[in-house]
């Protein structure tokens, strides 16, 4: 997206282009080719869900071929991990390529190591809190309305909840794996969609997140930019490193 004149413009693709993306199923194959895919254009052209799709089609609420329904679709895959990824903003990763990700990410540490060592903020370990246990991560999952009350944030308590959840999620230690309504006393949705917070973990596993830590994270991001340099070219190596890189 991009701002004139104080007003949003997508920019989609025209209907003849042969990479434009008519189904989610569309999406979830592109995304599995290329390992990596922010959901709004970037410094990258060609580089996102996007450029990829109509303009058209963006919030007009059908999900057969609204991309902004495809994400909550995307999310539920199995093989896809979702969340503030790319430069503090949306996108999506396949299974097979989360791994060397979260290594480079991560630099070497599970969470509660970073505990340990003094090199998380409070405000973050009263995040992670209800998704840890002695043994590591578990498999909660907590809109995240829920998890700002239960974390303590909001008003009275601690400040910038949705600054810190991006901080995790740009971390890796983090994910969104769903959008739901809240319920109501009669168990009737209502409201707008919350993100549903969870670790890779417990999508993926605690051992295909953790099957990349013995490479280099210094390598891991050299190894996603070739990747992502057989789609795109080579000058733009540079931009990929900033936004596969912390």
């Amino acid at each position: 997206m991009e701002t004139i004149n104080g007003e949003w413009y997508m920019k989609g693709c025209a209907p003849e282009d042969p990479g434009r993306l008519c189904r989610v199923e569309d999406a979830a194959t592109l995304i599995e080719r290329m390992g990596f895919l922010p959901l709004f254009a970037n410094e990258v052209p060609g580089f996102s869900l996007e450029e990829h799709s109509l303009a058209a089609d963006w919030w007009s609420g059908d999900p057969t071929r609204d991309p902004w329904e495809w994400r909550q679709i995307l999310c539920r895959m199995p093989g896809i991990v979702y969340g503030k990824f790319f430069e503090k903003k949306a996108g999506f990763i396949s299974a097979r390529w989360f791994p060397v990700f979260a290594n480079h990410r991560r630099d070497g540490y599970d969470f509660d190591t970073r505990i340990d060592e003094g090199l998380a903020s409070h405000r973050a370990v009263k995040l992670m809190a209800p998704f840890l246990t002695e043994g590591g991560p578990n498999d909660t999952a907590l809109l995240s309305a829920v998890l700002k009350a239960q974390a303590g944030f909001g008003k009275g308590g601690e400040k910038n909840f949705e600054g810190i959840l991006t901080e995790l999620q740009m971390q890796s230690y983090l994910s969104l794996g769903d959008f739901r309504q809240r319920l109501n006393r009669r168990g009737e949705p209502y409201g707008w969609h919350l993100a549903l917070v969870q670790t890779p973990e417990a999508k993926l596993g605690c051992e295909a997140v953790r099957s990349a830590y013995s490479e280099d994270p210094a390598h891991a991001l050299e190894r996603m930019t070739r990747q992502l340099l057989l789609h795109f070219p080579a000058e733009t190596a540079p931009q990929l490193r900033r936004l596969l890189s912390r």
